[in-house]
């Protein structure tokens, strides 16, 4: 498939995507109307404000007679918090608000399996879905009269599992046995049966694939509840993060980003003041701010890591690449923007260079470059984090980063021997039965991957350790919890 090929296939995902949020765009944009449509309601009863806006008789397209509405801010306030509560099952927002959740409970469904010598037999599997943490009591499967035997499967709430089905059959799939419905419904490879309460899937290596029925509610791991993020606020606030208090972290992050910002302000200021004042400056620096300018600064990470290493000087340079291009321009900009006849009066009057760039030049030029300084401000608070994220001790980076890890490994199991403590088993997530379990053993660590299955069948993934690969342990400094 050629590169326009290709490029269509993108267009109609994202086309796709498009179509299935406009729903959503427009029940929004409705409730928006909504409320605007009630508080015009109320507003008609409430004394009307007495400001010299309202004494203005033509409004629309009159920018000061526009005023941000405190009622509406309030407003959209809240209804981000009862949608994040909605879309999370928080309990801060009323149970009628939330959306389905994930199914939990029991299900069963019945396959029909055919072995070598095409004998036709069923068998039935009981699913238990339950919370994580939870623990399960097997219960007792009586085998059937045929060659297919009943089956019990447990699985995480929000997570699939593979069925290996014939582990305790008669006849397995090595033998020819296969299955060819589920529940009456005939199932293939890429031929899924939907049943109550879940979906079951065929891979290409014979076995069943469960994925309960998910629901509409974000698991706390990729968005958690309002009251959850409180109080992981209150939790850091109160007791710091890797010896390091909230404000500290954060006065890490400010100091990085102020320094980062004021080198390029002070190179690129007088860098654009010179291009716009003079065609050399101009011809010269052109071609490389032109160049520089629409490169992301998530980008240079490499090239700064290499020349520089991972050190606090790294991160100030990245920062200061950050803004010099945008602080340039700005001022650029600004001097190119200076109405040349306050110049022509400056010079009538008998000011010269230096008087014409303090007085006229340098005062008109300032809306451009304090426009310029928030945009680079806001970069450099962008990148600083980036920047953090790759190596860092200190900072709001790395504590979302460790935050991260934290969430997504707080499912483990210990055994202490002899003062140590050995941790066995760590599971990362399952997403669509893909599963990593981390062990790690007396200060070396281990990562096995255990099958990795979806729809195309099962993949086992290489086995990575930190003798062989030169991979540190990814949980070091964090303290675990039960």
């Amino acid at each position: 498939m050629g590169v326009l090929g290709q490029l269509a296939f993108e267009f109609l995902d994202v086309i796709k995507t498009i179509i299935f949020a406009i729903p959503y765009l427009a029940a929004y944009v409705l409730l928006i109307l909504l409320a605007l449509f009630i508080w015009q309601l109320i507003s008609k009863g409430v004394t009307p404000k007495r400001d010299f806006g309202s004494l203005k008789t033509v409004t629309f397209g009159d920018a000061s007679a526009v005023s941000s509405n405190s009622v509406a801010s309030v407003v959209s306030i809240v209804t981000i918090v009862l949608l994040w509560g909605a879309f999370t099952g928080s309990k801060l927002v009323p149970s009628f608000i939330h959306m389905p959740g994930a199914f939990e409970g029991e299900l069963t469904f019945t396959y029909e399996g055919q072995d070598a010598n095409g004998v036709v037999d069923s068998a039935v599997v009981l699913v238990l879905v339950h919370k994580q943490g939870e623990k399960i009591n097997e219960p007792s499967i009586t085998g059937g009269d045929g060659w297919a035997q009943d089956d019990f499967l447990s699985v995480q709430v929000q997570r699939s599992k593979l069925l290996l089905w014939d582990k305790n059959d008669k006849a397995n799939r090595k033998q020819g046995a296969k299955i060819i419905s589920v529940n009456g419904n005939d199932i293939s490879f890429g031929k899924p049966v939907e049943i109550e309460n879940a979906r079951i899937a065929l891979t290409q290596k014979g076995t069943l694939n469960v994925v309960p029925e998910k629901g509409w509610q974000m698991e706390p791991i990729w968005l958690p509840a309002p009251e959850g993020v409180w109080k992981r606020l209150v939790q850091i606030v109160s007791e710091g993060y890797k010896n390091y208090s909230l404000m500290e972290h954060l006065g890490f992050s400010l100091f990085r980003v102020v320094i980062g910002f004021l080198l390029g302000a002070l190179v690129g200021v007088p860098l654009g003041y010179a291009m716009g004042l003079n065609n050399w400056f101009r011809g010269w620096f052109d071609p490389i701010v032109e160049f520089m300018r629409p490169v992301p600064p998530l980008a240079l990470i490499p090239l700064i890591i290499i020349w520089m290493g991972i050190g606090e000087d790294a991160k100030i340079v990245l920062l200061f690449l950050a803004a010099l291009w945008i602080m340039a321009i700005a001022a650029r900009s600004g001097v190119s923007g200076v109405n040349l006849s306050k110049v022509h009066a400056a010079y009538s009057l008998g000011a010269n260079k230096w008087q014409v760039m303090r007085f006229v030049i340098v005062p008109n030029s300032l809306p451009e470059i304090f426009t310029g300084a928030r945009v680079a401000m806001g970069v450099c608070w962008g990148t600083v984090v980036a920047a953090e994220l790759v190596a860092a001790e200190k900072g709001v980076g790395i504590e979302r980063t460790a935050e991260w890890v934290y969430e997504t490994t707080n499912k483990f199991v210990t055994e202490q021997t002899n003062n140590r403590v050995r941790v066995i088993k760590v599971e990362v997530w399952e997403h669509e039965g893909n599963s990593a379990i981390y062990e790690e053993s007396l200060g070396d660590i281990t990562v096995k991957v255990g099958d990795s299955v979806d729809d195309q069948g099962p993949r086992t993934p290489p086995l990575y350790s930190k003798k062989s690969t030169g991979m540190g342990n990814p949980f070091a400094g964090t303290s675990w919890g039960n």
